[in-house]
């Protein structure tokens, strides 16, 4: 069956089990004109199948909450099936089988790809995510090519050493694969997660079978095309719609898949963990929730620093895992810093809108749940006694917009303080000394990313080194790149992500000992 879904949606049913083969999206806008058409099955083995069980999922546009798009939601069986799949090309054509120079070409091959149909999956991203178009181009397509090309360029440089023993010895080790390995990843930031897990593990010659967040599969969908367009063999990438309860669940439980690799709440990340525990063993890598610090002193650049706070908060409407939602602001500038704040984000959320419109700075959240989910955390903070100093309410009546926000008179205790909100809403709190910004940073059981700003080099990596965070951005925010790497301290997290750092999650390393000469 063949869909023609324009960009806006329609009021169809929510939910089917007529199984569509392809959807193709109309696109009209100054952001992006022409159609595209996309396969909306299970991507397994190299072919476009249906669930083993037929099922579907609606997919929503957040900016009108009307229907885009239905998708194939695969099942616990579908995984088994894809599985398979992975473990055939892992021993025939991949892994050890095919030299990292081949894969590397092969991944760079992709980013070209990927490059070509940048404004597609631009327009993907904008629609399923509701980010704004400019945005979603700049930050999140840039980024998840610059990670494919980057570990493409590794493939061939997954190296052993040569450790001394004595005369009549050899030894060395070997980094292998680990074969199979499960990909699970979020809604806020669909092809550059996607990216970030693809891209080592494909590097390093493991086969991946990846579950995309249900509300925005679109660029995993797009992205499988050209992993065949590219020529990866069959089996090597495989990608199962479905839900953390079933799909995921059955990714992290599978006794043939050999790791698992999550990014998400740290509620669900201790769920992965026990089930990996209850089953193999496997390894598995964590991205999970931050409640970062945003640390700003006396003598910081000031009007640099209004720009980079900015960021750190509001960038994809909040919904970020590095988001600054606890500011901190020294009180000899906290009037002025709050006056020009509140003017600036007052501007940013007059434009809020259409993520197409070249004029949107602020989209909608990504789905009702995670909406409402935000405006409780609005309420609790307001029932807890804060001030809401600008926003705190629903935009305009169609949609999942909601007011960038910013609470002031907040105490440590509160939840909009203590909790992770992964919306538009930051507690803005006020302090005087070094020592004592550095003990409420820390307070939190989360450790994923903090920034700090301040013109005095010692006291900003003092406080830098102090903070209990797997990033520090000074003087700057979310400058993430695919050569550092990330991941988070405390409950934000286990092992890296990006960089060299990533390769040493999707590798085992194995000893050789080779007896040269010993007699017994």
């Amino acid at each position: 069956m063949h869909e023609l879904n324009k960009y806006s949606g329609s009021s169809l049913p929510r939910r089917t089990t007529k199984m569509p083969g392809s959807t193709t999206l109309e696109f009209d806008n100054a952001a992006y004109r022409g159609s595209i058409s996309l396969n909306t099955g299970l991507f397994i083995d190299g072919k476009w199948v249906d669930p083993v069980e037929p099922d579907m999922i609606d997919i929503i546009n957040p900016a009108s909450g009307k229907k885009i798009a239905a998708v194939s939601l695969g099942s616990s069986k579908d995984v088994d099936i894809a599985v398979k799949a992975a473990q055939k090309a892992y021993k025939t054509t991949w892994g050890l089988k095919c030299p990292g120079s081949q894969r590397g070409k092969l991944l760079t091959r992709l980013a070209d790809l990927m490059e070509r149909d940048i404004d597609q999956f631009t327009a993907l991203e904008s629609l399923n995510g509701g980010k704004p178009f400019a945005v979603a181009k700049g930050v999140d397509l840039a980024g998840a090519i610059s990670t494919i090309r980057y570990f493409g360029g590794w493939a061939d440089k997954i190296h052993g050493k040569t450790i001394e023993s004595n005369e009549t010895k050899l030894a060395y080790t070997r980094h292998e694969p680990y074969g199979v390995v499960g990909q699970i990843i979020p809604w806020n930031f669909p092809i550059l997660m996607l990216s970030w897990k693809a891209g080592p593990a494909l590097a390093t010659g493991n086969c991946i079978v990846l579950k995309p967040s249900e509300m925005t599969p679109l660029s995993a969908l797009k992205f499988a095309e050209l992993v065949a367009e590219a020529g990866f063999p069959p089996g090597v990438v495989n990608i199962v719609n479905g839900y953390g309860k079933t799909v995921g669940q059955a990714i992290s439980e599978h006794m043939h898949i050999s790791k698992v690799a999550f990014t998400g709440s740290t509620l669900v990340g201790r769920k992965i963990l026990e089930a990996a525990a209850r089953s193999n063993l496997k390894v598995v890598t964590l991205e999970l929730g931050g409640k970062s610090p945003t640390v700003i002193f006396d003598d910081c650049n000031l009007d640099q620093t209004l720009k980079w706070a900015m960021q750190a908060m509001y960038l994809n409407m909040g919904q970020s895992c590095v988001a600054g939602s606890r500011m901190f602001v020294q009180e000899g500038i906290y009037p002025e810093f709050m006056e020009k704040f509140t003017a600036m984000v007052k501007a940013f959320g007059e434009a809020t809108g259409d993520p197409f419109a070249p004029t949107t700075m602020h989209g909608p959240q990504v789905s009702q749940v995670q909406f409402d989910r935000i405006m409780s955390y609005i309420a609790s903070g307001k029932e807890s006694g804060a001030t809401v100093h600008i926003g705190g309410d629903r935009h305009g009546t169609e949609g999942y917009f909601i007011q960038p926000t910013i609470f002031t008179d907040c105490t440590p205790d509160m939840k909009i303080v203590k909790e992770e909100i992964f919306g538009p809403v930051v507690a803005v709190m006020k302090f005087k000394t070094e020592e004592e910004v550095i003990e409420a940073a820390n307070a939190t059981d989360y450790g994923l990313s903090a920034c700090v700003f301040s013109e005095n080099v010692g006291r900003a990596l003092r406080v830098a080194h102090a903070f209990e965070s797997g990033s520090v951005f000074v003087n700057s925010a979310q400058l993430i790149e695919c050569s550092i790497p990330f991941g988070g301290y405390k409950a934000s997290g286990i092992g890296r992500e990006q960089g060299e750092y990533a390769l040493e999650t999707y590798t085992q390393v194995k000893a050789v000992h080779v007896n040269t000469g010993l007699i017994i």
